[in-house]
């Protein structure tokens, strides 16, 4: 085998690992990319039902429920919803501590919610931003996700 053969076949092998690595590193960027947009997804709708319960349950914050209610939650819309439902814990907090069980079971459910789709966002942007998969643009034209905050 002649020098120029070898350099030939090392320098396949480590084009074909480069572009196996590529395409395995966008695959996983897609799939999280789903998981966060999933997430994102059950987040709204544990929020959802948060407000639905409180609004059934204390009619007095029906308004204040529905307010938040209609606000999607997307990447534009991510501090207004935010916003909405920090008014929503006061309002549930402001309750006392003797609170029904729907409220008490939404609540949990919100801050799983909220839990998971951050750990998704964190996964996400920890791939996004590392230098090579950003030359590469191996994310793609995907917007790089958003933490959701609920404290105040």
């Amino acid at each position: 085998m002649t020098l120029t053969t070898m350099v030939a076949v090392v320098t396949a092998v480590v084009v074909t690992v480069l572009v196996f690595w590529a395409s395995s590193t966008a695959n996983r960027l897609h799939r999280l990319h789903v998981r966060t947009e999933a997430a994102l997804n059950a987040l709204q709708a544990a929020l959802d039902r948060r407000c639905a319960v409180l609004a059934a349950l204390y009619p007095q914050h029906w308004l204040l429920a529905h307010e938040a209610e209609s606000v999607s939650l997307d990447y534009q819309s991510l501090e207004l919803r935010a916003e909405k439902e920090r008014a929503v814990a006061s309002a549930i907090a402001q309750l006392g501590q003797e609170l029904p069980p729907a409220i008490v079971d939404a609540e949990a459910r919100v801050q799983l919610a909220h839990r998971f789709y951050n750990d998704a966002v964190t996964d996400t942007r920890h791939l996004r931003v590392q230098p090579v998969v950003r030359v590469l643009r191996l994310g793609g034209t995907a917007r790089l996700p958003e933490y959701f905050t609920l404290a105040v």
